[in-house]
């Protein structure tokens, strides 16, 4: 029996485009319908982070690598407590894993969080849509009779109103706030436990990876994390010594409707700030610059990044489908980041002042550790500002 067909013949699972395209597939996971926008990531491992990484709340993920599952999954590699990806597309279905860190199968793991997968599809020319025409809105299904209604699918594709102007980081968030002290894996013993003083940072939560917070622990920081709510009044009552804005799905304009005057009411105190991905993009809004959606995003673990003012490229992990607008960067904001790929930007700081972000993501360490400064550098202006 084909691999994509149920034990009636038809094919299980059904991925159908707005423009009225249909692929079908072998379904795994969980049974149903969903309806997101539909992205690529290149990036050849970490499929169970990208799965559980807030930022694709909202999204259908393409891999292009076609080895997906085969290392099983873990409790170790979740970013967040459950998957936010609405689901998952790739060209070979899931082998049984095989590493020693794995305490399941993906498809078993799926099937338990509601997140629908379909195996047996071309990714190649599905990414190649994607470029060419920008990330489509999808309607993701999975019946193992094979049962589809392709139209209604369809409609409910182009019914779908999309990610602009759709505030995901509320969703995200945690629901009340909490200390983080855990810090990053290292062999033989894995996670580590931070002890003693630390640095105070108020980390707020627009949807933030764990391995974020292991990083600023692992510099040195008494890490408490508040919810994307919070207000300029409930982050400096915690007396932070620096705070820092979390990555995050979503339109940034709409969640800056409530992020940006609470940024700018902690931007009045002076205090080092530094947001990672949406964190990036709600500052820049915050300090006057727009933000707009690209045509199909950056996602994968191999962008080249350029550091403006030093001139070391960084291979950086990218998740995110707005950007920055370089050219509405207001006078004493300076871009210090581009992207090698577009020009895009990624990354800001203020020029007389221990504010910046960068639009990638540091913690993931794909260079395998190109990034890792960034964290180092928030602590020392910090430490700066605690020995003045």
């Amino acid at each position: 029996m084909p691999a994509a067909q149920s034990k009636t013949g038809k094919p299980t699972a059904c991925l159908a485009l707005a423009d009225g395209t249909v692929f079908f597939g072998r379904g795994f996971g969980a049974t149903g319908e969903t309806v997101a926008e539909l992205v690529f990531n290149t990036a050849m491992t970490g499929y169970q982070e990208i799965m559980t990484d807030p930022s694709y709340a909202g999204q259908v993920v393409t891999f292009t690598f076609p080895h997906i599952g085969n290392t099983g999954v873990n409790d170790e590699d979740d970013e967040t407590a459950d998957p936010v990806a609405a689901g998952m597309v790739v060209k070979w279905d899931p082998t049984e894993p095989s590493n020693w860190r794995a305490m399941g199968p993906l498809e078993d793991w799926l099937a338990r969080r509601g997140r629908i997968g379909i195996g047996g599809i071309d990714t190649r020319r599905l990414t190649r849509a994607i470029r060419q025409q920008g990330a489509p809105h999808v309607a993701l299904a999975h019946d193992p009779e094979g049962r589809f209604d392709i139209a209604a699918l369809v409609a409910k594709a182009r019914g779908w109103s999309g990610l602009v102007g759709l505030d995901l980081a509320r969703e995200v968030t945690c629901a009340q706030s909490y200390r983080w002290n855990q810090t990053r894996w290292a062999w033989p013993d894995g996670f580590g436990t931070r002890a003693g003083e630390g640095l105070r940072v108020v980390a707020v939560d627009y949807g933030a990876k764990r391995n974020i917070l292991r990083c600023l622990a692992s510099a040195g920081c008494d890490v408490t994390v508040l919810p994307a709510s919070a207000t300029a009044e409930e982050v400096l009552a915690l007396d932070p010594e620096g705070v820092f804005l979390s990555n995050g799905p979503g339109d940034p304009a709409a969640t800056g409707a409530y992020a940006v005057p609470m940024i700018r009411g902690v931007l009045e105190r002076d205090l080092p700030v530094f947001g990672i991905c949406l964190g990036h993009q709600m500052l820049a809004l915050a300090l006057g610059a727009k933000t707009i959606k690209m045509n199909h995003g950056h996602h994968g673990a191999n962008h080249p990044v350029k550091d403006i003012e030093t001139g070391k490229v960084e291979i950086t992990s990218m998740n995110h489908g707005f950007t920055v607008d370089s050219q509405t960067l207001p006078d004493g904001v300076k871009e210090t980041h581009v992207s090698l790929f577009d020009g895009s930007n990624c990354g800001i700081r203020m020029a007389d002042r221990p504010v910046f972000s960068v639009q990638y993501h540091p913690e993931a360490s794909p260079g395998p550790q190109d990034s890792y400064y960034l964290f180092e550098r928030f602590a020392a202006a910090m430490q700066a500002r605690r020995a003045a």
